[in-house]
């Protein structure tokens, strides 16, 4: 890496004087931050555990700030910028790099597939590191993971309270169906706390690291994972009530009966809460209200 700060672009003048060159006007639609914070960005990239056999996709990179700490530890980098004011930009500060490629389109909507097959050794295994844009979080996160691409990694900065509720536990206030459903696919865990001042501009809230590692299988086996899936969400819909509540309100108070019959053969509580609940009780909970499926 280089030794002077003073050379990177997220060196706190040099990012100034790129965005005053380019007439660049932040655009809150895009929930545009620009970390300028030369340790937090070793600290990501070290989090990130890369070397030259690992690929790594961006979203969001800004000017390059991060994307220059990537750049010099993994094989390539393939950044999504959706707006199109920033390219010219990333072009001037990453024509250093031969292992960067800019894609200008919508990570929700590119055909994530065919453009990774566009690395040098697409059969590298790919991470995601990136600051994700706050708006947009949980659409990506979701996208991504649900994807067929086997992304070995995520380290991605989000709002701390997101990031809490993502690695939540059972039994805490945090803990919901998002928790769930990223766990489900990943491990998933904290690395560090990032301060809100350490951004052009400030956001405000402190945001945190998130890493998630893909488990070889789901955490859980169940009979019908689009059913284990309703079945949870339908759990946190009014969450203060308890699970009977809740399911009465999914399948409709006439299964009332059924719901009842079905819990007790499972030997879960009706009066329990969704957020009491761990993610192996919740395939126990989906597998036995299977019979409710229509």
């Amino acid at each position: 890496m280089t030794e002077n700060n003073i050379d990177r672009i997220s060196n706190i003048i040099r990012t100034q004087d790129i965005l005053r060159r380019h007439d660049f006007n932040f655009k809150k639609k895009f929930g545009q931050n620009f970390l300028t914070d030369h340790n937090i960005l070793t600290k990501i990239t070290e989090t990130a555990d890369l070397s030259k056999e690992v690929n790594v996709i961006e979203i969001g990179p800004g000017i390059g700030s991060l994307t220059q700490y990537l750049l010099e530890e993994a094989a390539e980098v393939m950044a999504f910028e959706i707006d199109k004011s920033l390219i010219p930009i990333l072009e001037e500060t990453m024509a250093p790099y031969d292992n960067f490629t800019l894609v200008s389109e919508d990570i929700l909507k590119v055909d994530l597939l065919s453009e990774i097959q566009k690395f040098k050794n697409p059969n590298l295994p790919i991470k995601v590191v990136a600051n994700l844009p706050y708006y947009i979080t949980t659409p990506i996160l979701m996208h991504l993971i649900e994807s067929k691409i086997p992304f070995s990694e995520f380290v991605v900065m989000m709002q701390k309270e997101v990031a809490d509720r993502i690695a939540a536990r059972p039994k805490t206030k945090a803990y919901g169906s998002l928790s769930i459903a990223v766990q489900y696919y990943m491990e998933a865990s904290v690395a560090f706390i990032v301060p809100r001042t350490v951004f052009i501009p400030a956001p405000n809230v402190d945001s945190a690291i998130l890493k998630m590692v893909r488990r070889e299988e789901p955490l859980v086996e169940v009979e019908d994972e689009e059913w284990f899936f309703k079945t949870m969400h339908s759990s946190f819909v009014h969450r203060r009530k308890t699970l009977m509540n809740n399911m009465q309100a999914a399948f409709g108070k006439d299964s009332k009966p059924e719901i009842e019959k079905l819990l007790a053969q499972a030997e879960i509580s009706p009066t329990i809460r969704g957020e009491a609940l761990s993610i192996e009780e919740f395939a126990k909970l989906a597998d036995a209200l299977l019979p409710l499926k229509k």
